[in-house]
């Protein structure tokens, strides 16, 4: 069984941040495409996080825990989480966003366990997002 919060968010879900002001919000969802797992041989970058708004509130999330909110299967591991906390710390200590949950520092995978590619070289790699937000959750009667 789930448990939701009183915006419809399954507790536990993601890692709930205050943003720096309301315009920051489309900083944080731009960055977010360039950090990631990169396969150097293909000059392409997995995108692991994704922002989530629901409700006046905001998290980030990684892309397997976007899987389950849409009830999808999903593989996440300790070390999804502890990349979702590092980037979300990252994004901290930028000043992009606040931490509602500085514990989260406790979690975390080294800094080796994460690509981050600069603005200025954004041009040079593809980067690839495993979800979309938006998507409606597969029924097996619709095709």
């Amino acid at each position: 069984m789930v448990v939701e919060n009183e915006n419809g968010v399954p507790s536990n879900f993601g890692v709930k941040i205050t943003l720096k002001d309301p315009e920051s919000f489309l900083l944080v969802k731009e960055t977010l495409t360039r950090l990631g797992v990169a396969s150097n041989k293909t000059q392409s970058l997995y995108q692991s996080c994704h922002i989530l708004h629901k409700q006046g509130e905001y998290y980030i999330c990684h892309f397997k825990e976007m899987f389950i909110l849409d009830g999808k299967p999903s593989n996440i591991s300790d070390e999804d989480y502890g990349r979702r906390n590092l980037i979300t710390k990252l994004l901290c200590d930028w000043g992009l966003v606040f931490l509602s949950n500085p514990e989260i520092q406790d979690k975390m995978i080294p800094m080796s366990g994460l690509k981050i590619i600069s603005h200025r070289d954004k041009e040079n790699w593809q980067l690839i997002a495993k979800y979309t937000i938006g998507n409606k959750p597969f029924e097996s009667g619709n095709r």
